[in-house]
């Protein structure tokens, strides 16, 4: 064990002693939890974090969860795994005080306003206004797939602020009020008949000039911190052996085919075992990655996790629905029509989590845009030709 961990062993134990999940309520627990530098232990001190290394962040977290903590991701996962290190990267000292803290007790959900109708995979081809009034901007435009929308205080927003240049270099991130005049959030139903995402709509939304993040002009470098970040959330966790989808295809096997020597069952058999292989092939190469990883923007190895998750969650998924044979197609007939208060990216129904997966290889990047940044960062291939580099964003054809 590392000193680090001795440390970090004794801060927890602390503040479980001080402060037993089990009897203080969730709030006041993650509250502490961030005073003492144990929300994110990769966060400088003072923000809550000791300075520590992404390492010692999983280490931390894994301790913690054995001992009963409640978990700060849950609602807020957009939040904690993605606003929060942009928040850190880019915000000013003001900015961390206000947000941070009651980001990671859960007491204000955050969601990210990137995508548009027309400006999906391309996002800096994005076309939301922002237009400076005085120490105020002024928020024109359309968001779309906003995951948690309708639960969140805040988003995390890039707009256009100069169309005279080329659209990488015209756009400028702002925290904004969710429910600020102006502001409208509707839902996206989806084929599991949830609507966790959302499209969103801003009406000369006015956002103060402090509530800016970063310079004006350097979103896309805020969007990039965002966006590796999302990758990493998505795909970089490393959860217990066995567990997720591939745990629950075990647990199906066991009930309906283990006692079974037919050859159908061997095949099953050997499908579930292929399966098993690439999910702990996938498991390692996540913790490997999470022991190189460093504080900051992380680097082209989120986007091999993502894509390694979004496909084999599908595949995994797709296998467990096989595996319960006709009554895998049995999903609810009435599809209610729920918003959901978390984003269920796993567990729960199998029918229901093989149709949920199937966004995946969309959220976070599609897996094109995932296998374009590994080609161009990871292998060194060529990039793909833009023919707008360039070019004004105003002067770029649109449909």
């Amino acid at each position: 064990m590392t000193t680090s961990e001795a440390d970090l062993d004794a801060l927890i134990d602390e503040l479980v002693t001080a402060f037993p999940p089990s009897t203080v309520n969730p709030v006041e627990f993650l509250g502490e939890q961030f005073d003492r530098g144990l929300a994110w232990t990769h966060f400088p001190l003072g923000h809550g974090g000791l300075g520590l290394t992404p390492a010692d962040q999983l280490y931390a977290l894994r301790r913690l969860s054995k001992l009963g903590a409640p978990s700060a991701v849950g609602r807020n996962v957009i939040g904690y795994g993605m606003v929060a290190p942009t928040l850190v990267a880019h915000g000013t000292e003001e900015q961390k005080e206000r947000f941070l803290r009651p980001l990671f007790t859960g007491e204000e959900i955050w969601c990210q306003l990137f995508s548009e109708p027309g400006a999906g995979s391309d996002v800096a081809a994005l076309a939301t206004r922002a237009e400076l009034d005085g120490d105020e901007w002024i928020i024109t435009g359309q968001k779309v797939w906003t995951t948690l929308a309708h639960e969140s205080a805040f988003g995390l927003l890039i707009a256009r602020t100069n169309p005279d240049v080329p659209k990488h270099k015209g756009i400028t991130a702002f925290l904004v009020d969710m429910r600020a005049p102006g502001v409208e959030v509707l839902p996206l139903y989806q084929a599991t008949g949830e609507a966790e995402f959302n499209e969103c709509f801003f009406t000369e939304t006015r956002i103060p000039d402090n509530r800016r993040l970063g310079g004006v002009g350097e979103g896309w470098g805020v969007s990039i911190t965002t966006l590796m970040n999302e990758r990493v959330s998505i795909g970089g966790t490393v959860p217990p052996r066995g567990s997720g989808l591939i745990g629950e295809a075990l647990k199906i096997w066991r009930q309906r085919w283990s006692t079974r020597g037919d050859a159908h069952a061997l095949a099953v058999r050997s499908d579930l075992m292929q399966a098993w292989v690439r999910n702990e092939v996938a498991r390692l190469t996540n913790w490997r990655a999470s022991d190189l990883r460093r504080a900051g923007t992380p680097g082209p190895e989120g986007s091999v996790a993502k894509l390694a998750f979004a496909e084999e969650n599908q595949r995994t998924s797709e296998l467990c629905v096989n595996l319960m044979g006709a009554e895998g197609m049995l999903y609810g007939s009435n599809y209610p029509q729920v918003r959901p208060t978390e984003s269920a990216m796993t567990g729960g129904d199998m029918r229901k989590a093989f149709i949920r997966m199937r966004a995946n290889s969309i959220e976070g990047g599609t897996s094109e845009v995932m296998r374009n940044i590994i080609g161009e960062r990871v292998l060194g291939l060529p990039g793909e030709p833009r023919n707008d580099k360039d070019v004004a964003w105003k002067d770029v054809p649109r449909s």
